[in-house]
């Protein structure tokens, strides 16, 4: 009888080496798909080597960088979009096109399941399992942190890099790393381990992106982006390509220790977590566009985006990304965008992003109606009169209600 396959996430790391070994011994013929979104990965043929020690029949890489940071990072900047106002959802970003990867190759392959390595107490198995649903409904998801099979064997670290070396799979995991890490090009997150003490420090040397706002360069710079549409597409005059923009600002920001991130979130499976994050591309990314539409955007649109905001964050937070609410958040944002086009001046200084000038050939900025010092009539300081009246009358009615009220 024919082994089935199945198509593994695979990062090359202890977790999903591990579990490549784990599901041969099942019976399966396993590939394993390293989706690249930029995040640092070994020598891409020990990486394919790696897999097959690890039982693998097939190892493949499939390059999704600008299709991650144009189809996914960019639209959730154009809405702003934060997680309980501090997170940038790098992370949570990234799961679905990998999922979508997993499905094309499945498909292509001839594979009926799909697995990953995402804990069973984490997001990341709801943002997997919802995204292979939604793009096939008939697929089989084998998730072993959910399986006894696997995890009463293999509770932690401990045990996983002792099934590693009696079975001869090459990782490079130790127990000194008292932290576990996942990276792409919109961020690096840290979790667990000593982390998960909210009150324990991060140590320094945990983090890869950024510098030390402390030890960060001691002179601030001067940095110019530019937007198209609501899409950033130049850094300092330099047009960019959406991996390549985001890269660049990455190792800027990450130079001048900006876009570091210490906060307790809210898991979508009920618990809280405290998570750490470097995004210093991010970051700018999202200061400036924040700039470019304070003077592009009417205050409605605005006020608009503000509130579905959150709504949006936490739906792709919590895995919805291919759903039919999330296809009218996407093109309602992309319709607020037309005029926002333009180029944002910041400074950057030892863990500071500033913004110092703005402009745009769509600027709703009038310094003529704007200027306290202009008297040429463009605005007429009475007006004011009658606006304030006008908007104090339901104030007045619900004063003398409240004294009837209160017996006055």
């Amino acid at each position: 009888m024919a082994r089935e396959k199945v198509v593994l996430a695979y990062s090359g790391g202890l977790d999903t080496s591990v579990i490549a070994h784990w599901l041969t011994q099942q019976g399966y013929d396993v590939i394993c798909l390293l989706v690249d979104l930029g995040q640092k990965v070994e020598n891409l043929d020990v990486i394919g080597n790696k897999a097959k020690a690890s039982g693998a029949i097939k190892s493949v890489i499939d390059d999704r960088k600008d299709e991650f940071v144009r189809g996914h990072v960019f639209p959730s900047l154009q809405f702003n979009a934060v997680y309980e106002g501090t997170y940038l959802l790098g992370t949570s970003l990234a799961r679905p096109l990998i999922a979508k990867a997993q499905i094309e190759l499945a498909r292509a392959e001839g594979a009926r399941f799909v697995s990953h390595g995402a804990t069973g107490k984490g997001n990341d198995q709801v943002r997997f399992e919802l995204s292979y649903y939604a793009l096939n409904p008939e697929i089989q998801v084998i998730a072993p942190w959910k399986d006894p099979a696997f995890f009463k064997p293999l509770p932690g670290r401990k045990e996983l890099i002792a099934y590693a070396e009696r079975n001869r799979i090459p990782v490079k995991a130790t127990l000194s790393q008292p932290w576990s890490s996942d990276e792409n090009l919109m961020h690096i997150s840290f979790e667990a381990g000593m982390l998960e003490d909210p009150w324990q420090a991060p140590r320094e040397d945990m983090f890869e992106l950024s510098t030390s706002p402390r030890e960060a360069l001691s002179e601030p710079q001067e940095l110019f982006v530019e937007f198209e549409r609501g899409v950033p597409v130049a850094v300092d005059g330099e047009r960019l390509g959406p991996a390549a923009l985001l890269s660049r600002l990455n190792d800027i920001g990450g130079r001048h220790g900006v876009g570091r991130v210490d906060m307790v979130e809210s898991r979508f499976v009920g618990m809280k977590s405290r998570g750490v994050y470097e995004t210093p591309g991010g970051t700018i990314l999202h200061i400036a566009h924040r700039a470019m539409e304070s003077i592009t955007l009417d205050r409605d649109v605005i006020n608009l985006k503000d509130t579905l905001m959150p709504r949006f964050a936490r739906s792709v937070y919590n895995g919805f990304w291919f759903t039919p609410e999330m296809r009218v958040l996407l093109t309602l944002v992309r319709e607020t965008q037309e005029c926002v086009t333009g180029r944002v001046r910041l400074q950057l200084y030892r863990g500071n992003c500033q913004v110092t000038g703005r402009e745009s050939p769509f600027s709703l900025y009038d310094m003529a109606v704007a200027s306290m010092d202009d008297d040429a009539g463009a605005y007429n300081p009475m007006d004011a009169i009658g606006f304030i009246k006008l908007n104090a009358l339901t104030l007045k009615a619900a004063h003398r209600q409240r004294r009837k009220l209160e017996g006055k």
